[in-house]
């Protein structure tokens, strides 16, 4: 739950735009000529079979009147061992009548860790082929939700791809970033309350929350350029460019000895935006990317624009974070075990007076965080005034709790978790969520990142929700899932274990073990805009009243109500 969340979230609540954003790029097509079926004949096996009638083999077999049918619970999966590592296009699941609603597509190099390079929990069933991109010897479906009564059920699983390639690089190993913290230059800079110093140099800083822009002034034009200086003769393999909305439709990328006399090394009349990678060859001391028409009204602008090869004079930028140990071990938690009525830990935890979004009605009092004795920390809302404050309307008339890890811990990947009960009534609003700790120094949200782990409304206690909230997806548009458990339970009626596994490559979140929902780093640069998520980020627990999203409590929400903590863990 965000500091500085606006109106309108509620509109991340709908599943159709959770999927939408995550797998967008997956376009049903054809696998191209280059592309190979791999998974034919090869070795497979399965977390079960229904009975020997329908082994995991009978789903590579190429026999489309034979099929795999799993045991009748969740999870389940089936995976090819492709023989060699292969670069993934394509995957094609034809379904059964008992098919998966929600489940990942997944690979590995060596059948033990895995990577998921397609989720959904909207599946439609019957024949599906999914355009992913990825790499590994082995592929699975490792289905989470059916969507009957009966088991996962596949005619087909076909893995289509090559073999023997990893990436579209010939030798990653030997490209460097050669454009990080090298002067910049640009047709203009924009310089106001929308976009603040968006200078040259912020296209070249390895931060994907900061920009160049156009200016909105003299920019808005076309054409417009931006380049980097990279202190030698370098040669150019590729180049990577993430764009802001406002994005080139044509455009061309350009080398130059000198920065006067430019050659095109690639043009395109069909600029898609968003995250391009584009391998080029060329041999130049400068760089730039020369826009000949914009994509929208307003001018061009860019996240990153990142330049690699061999030579030049590179700037090593600073390391980026390791992943989390496999497997992780614990690093930070606490138990809440206090006496009934003591205070949260004062070395871990901070009180957080909030800063007054989206219309909330709560006053936060360090009073209303205490242990309740039973082994849990108790967030409590309650009714009751408290002079000289000033909520929508007036003074506030009611009181909550929150507190958050800020100044005492902060963390970079792993997995988060808390088992958590959840109050029922109008009006409340639970949250165990995690700000940017650059927040904390000045950076803004949500330029600082948010990851929401847990929230409920206290209205639908039936449904929860994680999201994630940046620059270019926040609010209303962040990206998100709601989901539910398995039996149609309330969330109030126990305890429930929610975690977000996050990393380099994404966040996997889950409830009580059970993958809910997943978002890939890749996917998102790709659809909707830059990834802030690989820095240190902070831990919040608070209960809301009130607010634009879960709207006003009322005469039957029953003050107090509780959320109630059993523990927080992270692990790296």
């Amino acid at each position: 739950m965000p500091s500085l969340r606006s109106p309108g979230r509620r509109v991340v609540l709908m599943i159709a735009a959770a999927v939408t954003l995550v797998t967008s790029s997956l376009a049903v097509m054809p696998a191209s000529a280059a592309d190979t079926l791999l998974s034919q004949g090869k070795t497979v096996t399965a977390s079960s079979a229904e009975n020997v009638a329908f082994p995991a083999s009978a789903a590579v077999d190429g026999d489309a009147g034979t099929r795999w049918s799993s045991a009748f619970a969740d999870p389940q999966w089936i995976q090819v061992d492709l023989g060699a590592t292969a670069t993934i296009t394509q995957v094609s699941l034809k379904w059964e009548t008992a098919y998966g609603r929600a489940f990942e597509i997944q690979t590995s190099p060596n059948g033990t860790t895995w990577t998921p390079i397609y989720s959904t929990t909207t599946g439609t069933g019957g024949d599906q082929t999914l355009a992913v991109n990825g790499s590994g010897r082995y592929v699975r479906m490792y289905g989470t939700q059916r969507s009957t009564q009966y088991g996962y059920s596949l005619w087909e699983f076909q893995v289509y791809g090559t073999i023997g390639s990893t990436g579209p690089d010939p030798d990653p190993g030997a490209l460097k970033l050669l454009s990080y913290g090298r002067p910049g230059a640009a047709s203009s800079s924009q310089h106001d309350g929308n976009c603040w110093e968006c200078t040259p140099a912020r296209a070249f800083d390895r931060d994907p929350a900061s920009r160049w822009a156009t200016s909105s002034t003299t920019g808005w034009v076309d054409p417009a350029w931006i380049s980097v200086d990279l202190g030698a003769t370098a040669q150019i393999k590729k180049v990577v460019l993430q764009w802001d909305p406002a994005y080139a439709k044509a455009f061309e990328i350009q080398v130059s000895a000198n920065g006067t006399t430019w050659t095109p090394i690639y043009s395109t009349t069909t600029g898609t935006g968003f995250k391009q990678t584009l391998n080029v060859d060329g041999t130049g001391r400068y760089v730039r990317m020369y826009g000949t028409q914009r994509a929208t009204p307003y001018g061009y602008s860019l996240w990153e624009f990142q330049v690699w090869g061999t030579g030049g004079a590179p700037i090593t930028p600073p390391p980026l974070p390791p992943d989390p140990a496999n497997p992780p071990r614990l690093v930070w938690s606490d138990e809440f075990n206090g006496a009934a009525g003591t205070r949260p830990d004062a070395a871990k935890w901070t009180q957080d007076p909030g800063t007054g979004p989206n219309n909330e009605l709560e006053y936060y009092n360090p009073n209303n965080t205490a242990m309740d004795g039973n082994g849990n920390l108790a967030i409590t809302a309650r009714q009751e005034a408290t002079p000289g404050s000033a909520c929508p309307g007036g003074t506030c008339q009611y009181t909550s709790g929150r507190i958050n890890t800020g100044g005492k811990f902060t963390f970079t990947y792993g997995r988060v978790e808390a088992r958590v009960k959840v109050p029922k009534g109008n009006g409340l609003w639970p949250a165990f969520w995690m700000m940017g700790a650059d927040f904390l120094t000045g950076r803004p949200w949500p330029y600082n990142g948010e990851i929401d782990i847990l929230e409920v409304l206290g209205k639908d206690v039936k449904t929860a929700y994680s999201t994630v909230h940046a620059p270019a997806y926040n609010g209303g548009g962040g990206v998100g899932s709601p989901y539910t458990l398995p039996t149609g339970a309330d969330f109030s009626d126990d305890f429930h274990v929610w975690a977000a596994n996050w990393d380099s490559k994404g966040i996997v979140y889950t409830l009580d073990g059970r993958t809910v929902f997943t978002i890939s780093k890749d996917q998102v640069e790709a659809t909707r805009g830059p990834w802030v998520f690989d820095h240190p980020f902070y831990i919040i627990l608070n209960l809301a009243v009130g607010g634009d999203w879960p709207g006003p409590p009322d005469a039957s929400t029953g003050f107090p109500k509780q959320m109630l903590v059993d523990y927080v863990r992270v692990y790296q």
